[in-house]
This record gives structure tokens, C-alpha cells and sequence, in this order.
């Protein structure tokens, strides 16, 4: 049995203080399992992250990372080089995933409907002629809803001027309705959440503070939708080769009327662990309490090594 942990927290993406709230809960929990529980904070001097590991020796890492560089594939990567096993995916599922145009084609060839869109350098957002709004702008290697934009008719300005994560950015459809999230654990989806933000859409805020979305879990859709949600995001998990848990997003189109037309939007292959997280809560409703489930994780951790 694995007995001790190395937690791997914060790190250097807009999402830190996310993976800092993740890290500690996963940490507790796994303390209350029994496990010996270290923490490591990450920052961009990653000489110190390996000594941190050789001097603990941990028989598995708990990656709470989030971002650019946890859930990239690079972490990954260095894990596999020392032989530690990890929580979540590897090196090539997390590359995938991080890049959600790529991760659309994939998505597209075993029929998993996408939004159309593409990845455009900033010049080409501001001077395209052909840009119908509404659509959405959003980097195409963030996570959290970090930097995303809806851009709606009557809009007389594009926020690409002040636009922080780099030359490019994905410009997709703007599909109407609610908001989907379905959680993959291993091999079975966990269920289907409705999100509501109470203004505006589901964007960081609206993801990790208290009080400005309601989560309705089951979401009260058709079971028709639910299950195919749920059948996508197995899907997904699968065609990307996701290990341990993950997180798909999706827009249900129903706006005229059911049944609408069900969109992925994206692949979250380390979604958050914090108390306002969504697989968490559709763990518990399944019945699987938050301490069995990072335990869960731990003892199906793995290296490619």
C-alpha cells in the first residue's frame, strides 16, 4: 500500500492560488486516510522541486498543479524521468487536452460535436472582417475560464489589447444555453452538473467564488442529454487516453426548445479539488466521499516511465 505522498501545489500559472486551495484540501484529506502527507510548493525554480522529491521519496505524487506547466504535460514529463507515479494523465494526454484546438480535432473524429473556430494571431482578430458576433475569444492554452471573452453584437471594442497570453488566441462560435460539466473517474461518469452563474457567464469568478453560480446536480435536463453527456465525456477521456479522473465541459443548445444540441467545449485533465469544485460534488452524489476519492487517485497513480 502506498503510504506516503508528495502533494505538488501552486505553481507559476494565472490559476496558483486555484492549485494552492486544491493542494491543501487533497493534503488533509489524504492525512485523515492515513497517508504520510508532504507539501511542495512550486514555483519556477525547479531544481528545487527535484530535491524537494529525492530528499521525501514519496511513493506517489498527488499533482494539484493547475495551468500552464502542471497540466501542460511538463511536470508530467519530469515525474516520469525521476519514475515517480502521478495522479491524473500523462505526458501526452495532458498536451492534448491543454490544447483545446487539437483536442477539438480528436474530439470531431469519433463525433463528439465541437464549436467551430480556430486559433487567429491577434492581428487577424482585430483587422478579420468576417468575425460575426457573437463569438467567443479565449486562449487556447489557459484553463479555469481564464482570459475568456464573449464578444456580443454591439460590441464596439475586441479586448485583444491588453491580452496577457501571448501572440494567438481561439476564436469559436458562441453557442447559446446552459452550462454542462460531466466527471470521468476512471472508466464511469460520475454525472451530469448544470451550472447557473447568477451574472454574466461562467468565467473564473464565477467558478471560485462563493455564492455566484448555483451547481444543480443532477442537472435538470432530458435523460436523453444526460446520458449522452455523459457518454462523450467517457469518450473523450478515453480518446485522449486520460488516466484517473477528468472533467468535460459542455454547452447545451436548447434555447429553441428540447431537444438541443449538446457541444464539448473542452477536456479538463486535472480539474480543481477545492470545496467548490465539480467533480468533488458529483463524487459525494454518487456516494463517494471526498476522502475515498483522493485516495482513490492515489492508489491509481502512474508513471509512463
Amino acid at each position: 500500500m502506498t503510504k506516503s505522498v508528495a502533494v505538488l501545489m501552486g505553481g507559476t500559472s494565472a490559476e496558483r492560488a486555484v492549485s494552492l486551495v486544491s493542494g491543501t484540501d487533497c493534503a488533509n484529506a489524504l492525512r485523515k486516510s492515513g497517508f504520510q502527507v508532504t507539501c511542495i510548493d512550486v514555483t519556477s525554480d525547479i531544481r528545487a522541486v527535484i530535491d524537494a522529491l529525492k530528499a521525501q521519496k514519496p511513493d506517489v505524487v498527488f499533482n494539484a498543479l493547475h495551468g500552464r506547466h502542471g497540466e501542460d504535460g511538463k511536470i508530467q514529463g519530469l515525474l516520469d524521468l525521476l519514475g515517480i507515479p502521478y495522479t491524473y494523465s500523462g505526458v501526452l494526454a495532458s498536451a492534448v487536452a491543454m490544447d483545446k484546438q487539437k483536442a477539438k480535432i480528436l474530439f470531431g473524429a469519433v463525433g463528439i460535436p465541437c464549436p467551430e473556430g480556430r486559433v487567429m494571431t491577434l492581428d487577424q482578430i482585430g483587422s478579420c472582417a468576417d468575425l460575426e458576433p457573437p463569438y467567443v475569444i479565449k486562449p487556447n492554452a489557459e484553463g479555469s475560464s481564464v482570459g475568456v471573452y464573449i464578444v456580443r453584437p454591439g460590441d464596439n471594442r475586441v479586448p485583444i489589447r491588453e491580452w496577457p497570453f501571448g501572440d494567438t488566441a481561439l476564436v469559436e462560435t458562441f453557442i447559446p444555453g446552459r452550462e454542462l460539466t460531466v466527471g470521468v473517474m476512471g472508466d464511469r461518469a460520475l454525472g451530469v452538473t448544470e451550472l447557473r452563474p447568477q451574472g454574466g457567464f461562467y468565467d473564473y469568478e464565477s467558478k471560485y467564488t462563493d455564492g455566484k453560480t448555483v451547481h444543480l446536480c443532477p442537472a435538470p435536463i432530458p435523460d436523453d442529454i444526460a446520458r449522452l453527456a455523459m457518454e462523450y465525456a467517457v469518450t473523450a477521456h478515453r480518446i485522449l487516453g486520460c488516466l484517473g479522473v477528468s472533467r468535460s465541459d459542455f454547452r447545451y443548445a436548447d434555447t429553441a426548445g428540447d431537444p438541443g444540441q449538446l457541444y464539448l467545449l473542452e477536456l479538463n485533465t486535472q480539474p480543481g479539488m477545492t470545496p467548490l469544485s465539480l467533480v468533488p460534488e458529483q463524487a459525494a452524489h454518487a456516494g463517494i466521499p471526498f476522502g475515498e476519492l483522493v485516495t482513490w487517485m492515489v492508489e491509481h497513480a502512474a508513471c509512463d516511465s
